[in-house]
């Protein structure tokens, strides 16, 4: 793993799609109950990295009682598409979901969607691999202009 140490910036052409998601374990114990949830999601990733055309830019995962991932989307036209898709992974694990657990309390399921374009995010990266957004996409210097987050902020706005 490879460390930046210099101040480091990532900016996406065009808008793109922000997509929180995860899970909780609220009964550990339950086994039977969260394993299938917490196994669907790198089968959903290992059928969208083998489609470059399906709009995902990148994901990251973490671990613990609560599971979150972030993904970076093209489009919300592509991350809706693939929710949709009755040949993709998605649509058989949810209404599994929804069968095993639905609303029994032993797994908590969630998601989050944010649409952004430029001059609506920033970013900084100090000493660390690369990164988030930074994998979605070609790091550049925050020098300059870029030093600070307001900097980033007008920067994308001026370029787009």
């Amino acid at each position: 793993m490879m460390l930046h140490r210099e101040r480091l910036t990532a900016t996406l052409e065009g808008d793109f799609v922000v997509f929180l998601i995860g899970m909780r374990i609220n009964k550990p114990f339950h086994i039977h109950k969260w394993l299938p949830v917490a196994s669907a999601m790198p089968r959903m990733l290992k059928e969208l990295h083998s489609q470059p055309d399906s709009g995902l830019l990148h994901a990251e995962m973490w671990f613990s009682r609560t599971i979150i991932q972030v993904q970076y989307w093209r489009s919300m036209e592509q991350l809706l598409a693939y929710a949709k898709n009755k040949e993709a992974q998605h649509l058989p694990a949810w209404q599994a979901f929804n069968k095993a657990i639905g609303t029994d309390g032993s797994v908590g399921i969630w998601h989050e969607t944010y649409m952004a374009s430029a001059g609506t995010y920033e970013n900084i990266y100090v000493n660390m691999p690369t990164f988030g957004l930074g994998k979605a996409e070609e790091l550049q210097s925050a020098s300059g202009g870029r030093q600070s987050a307001r900097g980033r902020l007008d920067a994308q706005r001026e370029s787009s």
